[in-house]
């Protein structure tokens, strides 16, 4: 199923990339990496395939993705800290790399506002908790209930140690008490396999690769992070519907490049990505998957990424873990 997903989605932005218009300039004039910190399948990886064909459409130049996952999305992040400045090497950020990993690593080696300079937002959605159908919960009390009755039995699967699919289970159990236990795989896809396989109880991937589970009765959700209720899963409640006050979160991604880049190559991918994100056919892909397209300018995006960094320390401050 999460093949099918992923093959529909790269089939969808191929379709994009053959008809829009591509634009003459001067930059770029050779390949154009953009780092993943993650493995395929995930949501960071479909947003950073995304964004590599509406750059190589828009620009006419070939644009690769290259996953370098890695403790939490940090090796692939920092390997973009230290390259050269020159916009031939990009980072598909997401607030998991961008805001949770600097605020519960003391040393992440790299700074998410010093190390890079902002270029665009790419998407927003929502990540939600699931479980497999034959797991005996229906809401969150319900899981709550089986962690208090069942100590040391109760697992949920992460994209990586220091990643936001490892804080938000935490920041559960800290506010309900519920005493699962951290397995850290490398994936999104990863981690809705490892509930459908039954390794573990439990995770909180991106709804990105979970609709088609959800709808095909493969896997069981409890709740999203969000505020408000999912569009596209009307039924679904939030956290703090299900008795969980305060746990509101979200996921994003954005394009950064390493700090220094020139004012004008960031000018111009900012330029392509916009327009790239505003057509129809890529606000549409994003919405068959439950993501929506967020452009914005590169200053309005760094300084949502200093207030997303503040917004996570609080949040690991209150799950009691202390940054490592």
């Amino acid at each position: 199923m999460l093949r099918v997903a992923f093959g529909l989605f790269c089939s969808l932005v191929m379709l994009y990339a053959e008809h829009s218009p591509a634009l003459a300039q001067s930059f770029p004039n050779k390949t154009i990496r953009i780092v993943v910190p993650f493995g395929p399948g995930g949501p960071a990886d479909l947003a950073g395939r995304l964004i590599a064909q509406i750059l190589q459409a828009e620009l006419k130049q070939s644009v690769v993705v290259e996953n370098k996952p890695g403790a939490g999305g940090s090796t692939g992040t920092k390997s973009v800290a230290v390259a050269e400045p020159d916009g031939y090497t990009l980072l598909l950020g997401a607030s998991s790399t961008l805001a949770v990993v600097p605020a519960i690593m003391k040393s992440p080696g790299f700074d998410p506002v010093k190390s890079f300079v902002a270029v665009s937002r790419v998407s927003d959605s929502a990540t939600i908790l699931i479980v497999h159908p034959d797991f005996p919960a229906n809401t969150i009390k319900d899981l709550v209930a089986y962690g208090k009755a069942n100590p040391g039995k109760l697992s949920y699967a992460s994209a990586g140690a220091g990643s936001q699919t490892q804080l938000e289970p935490e920041l559960l159990n800290a506010k309900t008490g519920l005493g699962a236990i951290h397995i850290p795989y490398k994936s999104g896809g990863e981690m809705a396999t490892a509930v459908l396989t039954q390794q573990v109880q439990f995770s909180l991937p991106d709804i990105s690769i979970l609709l088609g589970l959800i709808q095909d009765k493969k896997v069981k959700p409890l709740a999203v992070t969000s505020g408000a209720r999912h569009p596209q899963l009307p039924n679904v409640p939030t956290m703090e519907e299900s008795g969980v006050p305060g746990f509101v979160t979200g996921y994003w991604t954005g394009i950064v490049a390493p700090a220094g880049t020139p004012p004008e190559i960031i000018a111009t991918l900012n330029g392509a990505i916009v327009r790239g994100l505003k057509s129809q056919s890529v606000q549409d892909m994003l919405a068959r998957i439950g993501g929506q397209t967020h452009p914005s300018t590169a200053e309005d995006f760094g300084r949502f990424i200093a207030t997303e960094q503040s917004k996570w320390i609080q949040i690991v401050k209150t799950a009691g873990i202390n940054p490592e």
